[in-house]
């Protein structure tokens, strides 16, 4: 989901999933852009989770942001429905011949997919598979195996310039503000400076128009915080 259906140039290389007895579950898991040295985190919470392939994280944090293809966002819903169906309802013949007239087009410069992202040689036997087993909707296609980055940028540029439907290119990070790492890296927790923040967040909640309950919440969260 966060390779393929989220592409924003950040390779993951690491995966935490986290349980609780009675069930409730969370996700971490970390990319790396090895061009910016940059890296991005991507945070499931299962309880806060209604559609695996729609707005499904608790929330994406990064310093760096650019050009994504977002297969989740709220405003691709009509793309996935489109690729779905060029997946399954098309011979494998006929998008691969679509996939090679595009390859003739020169594209002005505003599409973020291009004629590069076009490898129909190497995706025709994936294009067989989702053909013949009929996934039923964006989030089984998904599941299947070998569809990955290349096949849905080609079937998104098909949605785009065949059919008129474009996906997301939001990029859904939001900014990671960091007091220092556990390693060191860029330099080491500044305990003075993590406790002088979560207290002016506790007077801020203080001085807020929020009901008591809400209050006494966010409180009880930031006193998480000191404790850790």
């Amino acid at each position: 989901m966060d390779s393929a259906a989220i592409q924003d140039g950040y390779q993951l290389y690491h995966h935490s999933f986290l349980f609780t007895r009675s069930g409730a579950w969370a996700v971490v898991q970390q990319g790396m852009n090895e061009t910016s040295r940059y890296a991005r985190r991507y945070h499931w919470l299962g309880e806060s989770v209604a559609d695996f392939v729609n707005e499904p994280h608790a929330a994406i944090l990064s310093q760096g942001k650019g050009e994504t293809l977002n297969l989740v966002a709220g405003e691709s819903e009509d793309a996935r429905t489109t690729i779905t169906g060029i997946a399954t309802e098309e011979k494998p013949e006929q998008t691969l011949a679509t996939l090679k007239k595009l390859k003739t087009l020169s594209l002005p410069p505003r599409h973020h997919l291009t004629t590069d992202d076009l490898h129909p040689e190497s995706i025709s036997r994936i294009l067989l598979s989702t053909y013949e087993r009929q996934p039923q909707d964006f989030e089984q296609l998904l599941g299947l195996s070998g569809v990955g980055a290349k096949t849905l940028r080609a079937l998104s540029l098909i949605s785009e310039l065949v059919h008129g439907i474009a996906p997301s290119y939001r990029d859904p990070a939001r900014y990671s503000f960091a007091h220092g790492g556990k390693d060191g890296i860029p330099y080491p927790v500044d305990r003075e400076t993590y406790d002088r923040s979560i207290d002016i967040l506790r007077k801020a909640v203080q001085r807020s128009k929020l009901g008591i309950k809400e209050k006494n919440e966010a409180e009880g969260r930031l006193g998480r915080l000191l404790r850790d």
